[in-house]
């Protein structure tokens, strides 16, 4: 790892001081390894510091810790993308308060479409339902769906990525080598792989209450758009929503039954002119991106009904992405060429699928 990265961690992980602050920092001292290495009287000319943050810049021991982060995130197989990266995220660098480094496990593209898809951590299953949904159709389309991975609506969220065939990512308000909530250890493996993981908390960092507010802006801050899908007044949706506007981003909501606690957010950001969602294709077309996913989301949900298991199940959600060869198909799920010929013929049999010349197959319509 890059020894320069130890002054980037180092500032970045001195939680006493704003972000907007440490920005500043870096834009009168140029690298915090300047920072690092200046005088009291340095450092009071920037006319930047207050007495607190004198003291937290040249404090030893958060020197000292700067060292054990370095190896934490080396052991945590963690990259660390700062803010002067080509591959820092273009939207989040132009926000008030960006993060000056991010933690990231998994890859994040130049150029990709981002919008969020955040709501109630105790969603119905409308909500959820919706969530997911919504989610695959912007993936299958092209779009990174972005969430915070907690519980109910974002994690759904970021299922319903997977599923459709595209990438997440999860912006977390701890530590990237913390699973929060713990039962997501599986849908974390998949993003990593299939998309990121990222924070600007140190590897190490629990999930306090105070960081996941600050983790918000992130997840706007990253976006062309959010959408809010099931969420009450003082949710943490709406604190998303707020920096999203105060970002300059797009906020869409999902209208919600009037009788419900979980829908008064919702139903207000509308009153206060957000844009209604009912369907993907309502984000695609603000978005100008074209889209076909009705009939691909029908299929996947008549999957999902019908009595499949094992390696059946598995091919038939492979051949969501569309027709693919006998081989294609093995290697992706993970199994012989000749299983997957078996398994082919029971499906289609079943009236599942269809076989096309050259050994390819595709779902039958």
């Amino acid at each position: 790892m890059n020894s320069c990265l130890k002054y980037w961690i180092w500032l970045s992980s001195l939680m006493q001081i704003t972000p907007r602050r440490k920005l500043q920092l870096i834009e009168y001292f140029g690298d915090p390894a300047y920072i690092w290495e200046s005088t009291e009287a340095e450092l009071r000319a920037s006319n930047i510091c207050t007495p607190r943050m004198l003291s937290v810049l040249l404090d030893r021991q958060n020197r000292k810790n700067a060292e054990k982060l370095m190896e934490e995130v080396f052991k945590s197989d963690a990259e660390v993308i700062t803010i002067k990266d080509d591959i820092y995220p273009e939207n989040l660098k132009y926000i008030a308060d960006p993060p000056v480094a991010l933690y990231i496990k998994g890859t994040l593209r130049k150029d990709e479409v981002y919008i969020a898809v955040v709501g109630s951590r105790k969603a119905s299953s409308y909500g959820l339902e919706t969530a997911q949904r919504l989610s695959w159709e912007l993936a299958a389309n092209g779009v990174t769906i972005v969430s915070g991975m907690a519980r109910g609506i974002d994690s759904k969220a970021h299922w319903g990525a997977l599923s459709g065939g595209g990438r997440t990512i999860a912006v977390l308000g701890c530590g990237i080598d913390i699973i929060y909530p713990p039962e997501n250890a599986e849908l974390m493996e998949k993003i990593c792989k299939l998309g990121a993981i990222i924070s600007e908390y140190a590897p190490g960092t629990p999930p306090i209450a105070v960081n996941f507010p600050a983790r918000n802006r992130i997840i706007s801050g990253l976006s062309q758009g959010v959408a809010v899908i099931e969420a009450s007044e003082k949710s943490g949706s709406l604190i998303t929503a707020e920096y999203a506007l105060d970002q300059g981003r797009e906020v869409y909501a999902v209208p919600g039954n009037i009788n419900s606690f979980n829908s008064t957010g919702t139903n207000k950001l509308l009153k206060d002119g957000a844009k209604l969602v009912t369907n993907g294709g309502d984000i695609l077309e603000d978005l100008k991106i074209g889209y076909n996913f009705k009939s691909a989301y029908t299929k996947e949900k008549k999957l999902s009904g019908a009595l499949l298991k094992g390696n059946e199940k598995t091919i038939a959600m492979r051949l969501l992405d569309g027709p693919a060869h006998i081989d294609a198909i093995a290697r992706d799920c993970g199994i012989s060429v000749q299983l997957a010929g078996s398994v082919l013929v029971m499906l289609e049999l079943s009236g599942f699928v269809e076989q096309l010349p050259g050994r390819y197959y595709k779902l039958a319509e």
